[in-house]
């Protein structure tokens, strides 16, 4: 099956978690042989930061981690028919301009072979509800929303049976626990600082958490402003800025376990939705404690595959526990490996995304297991 994808980047994850488990999926759809093409717009918002900060060497670990991935920019006002050619079926992410999904959507409105489906991965049809309203998907087979909550609201919208929740999952092929164990210290942190959305929650789950538990915490992530740095200085946390999303496996098994701290909207109004850190911590076997979340659709087994605090003493109780105790360390990784490896990858997903296909009547699909390399 030909397939397009429309990202806001794929080559860049600065602020952009989409692109963890789009790589991912889309290798694991070339994997099965279909043919998949990726477009983001030039000069899009992430990849511009990236190369800001830190020049095109930025992009080496994505490149070296994943080559057989590609994406082909567009420039604005490009003929969205011209990029689609004779797809089967198209995919758009809701970090694309409205005008851009509008003309993709007129494009099979007019008589458009392929399927259409419209992506989304973040909690705006809550937060900011006009913005995705504003959106026209008339011409749009469907939606795919990243969580049972969100697909609700689309129903609400008056989507009904054309929306499927698409959850995100680990890249297993690259996201794994290490060949060969090396020394663990301390905690660590992979996530941006969310524009307020959960200041509070950090500083109560992670960093004076880890502080009362006594481990070193190492903090990784774009867009802290100067008082978010002076509050982690002031905890003793090391901060070390932007990551490359590739790099996160090796940054993971240097360190004896990590903290999951949702945004509020994850917490409260969309609640079941995990951070795609989840799914990739999980995946190499790293030892996890969550703040508060619900899991609202039973994807993970709390208190098996990770530990619930349900405040910050409880929180620094289990990672003084976790810690101190080499036999409760393997067991959660163990455990959040097994759930991972057996419901939450992204041959998973493909499996889900080519069965949504085959409903709406794209092309044959392939459905063939393939090894995983891992």
């Amino acid at each position: 099956m030909k397939i397009a994808y429309f990202t806001h980047s794929l080559a860049s994850c600065w602020n952009h978690g989409n692109a963890h488990f789009l790589r991912g999926a889309l290798r694991a759809l070339i994997a099965r042989g279909h043919d998949v093409r990726a477009f983001e717009p030039g000069g899009n918002w992430s990849l511009a930061n990236l190369v800001g900060d830190h020049g095109e060497e930025g992009l080496a670990v994505y490149r070296a981690a994943y080559p057989e991935l590609s994406s082909t920019s567009f420039a604005v006002g490009a003929d969205p028919a011209a990029l689609i050619g004779d797809a089967d079926l198209v995919v758009v992410h809701e970090w694309n301009d409205p005008a851009l999904v509008a003309a993709i959507g007129r494009v099979r409105a007019e008589g458009g072979r392929f399927r259409l489906l419209f992506h989304d991965t973040h909690h705006r049809a809550v937060s900011d509800p006009e913005a995705i309203r504003a959106f026209d998907l008339d011409g749009y087979d469907g939606v795919l929303a990243f969580g049972e909550a969100l697909s609700e609201v689309y129903r609400r919208w008056g989507w009904s049976d054309r929306v499927w929740t698409w959850h995100e999952a680990a890249d297993i092929r690259h996201f794994h626990p290490p060949a060969d164990e090396g020394p663990r210290v301390g905690l660590v942190w992979i996530g941006n600082w969310g524009d307020g959305e959960r200041t509070e929650e950090l500083e109560t789950f992670l960093f004076r958490s880890a502080a009362e538990a006594g481990l070193p915490l190492d903090v990784y992530g774009v867009r802290y402003p100067d008082e978010a740095r002076e509050t982690l200085a002031r905890h003793g946390v090391a901060y070390h800025g932007w990551a490359p999303n590739a790099l996160a496996p090796e940054i993971f098994a240097r360190h004896l376990a990590t903290v999951h701290v949702p945004r509020r909207y994850y917490a409260t109004i969309l609640p079941g939705i995990p951070t795609i850190r989840v799914f990739e911590a999980l995946a190499c076997g790293l030892p996890l404690v969550s703040a508060p979340w619900e899991d609202a659709e039973h994807l993970f087994r709390p208190g098996t595959d990770y530990l619930v605090a349900r405040d910050g003493r409880e929180m620094a109780r289990h990672l003084k526990a976790i810690a101190g105790d080499p036999g409760l360390r393997a067991d959660l990784a163990a455990r959040g490996l097994e759930t991972i490896r057996a419901r939450h990858t992204c041959d998973h997903r493909v499996d889900e995304l080519l069965a949504i296909a085959a409903t709406l009547g794209a092309a044959a699909v392939e459905t063939a297991q393939v090894e995983t390399g891992v």
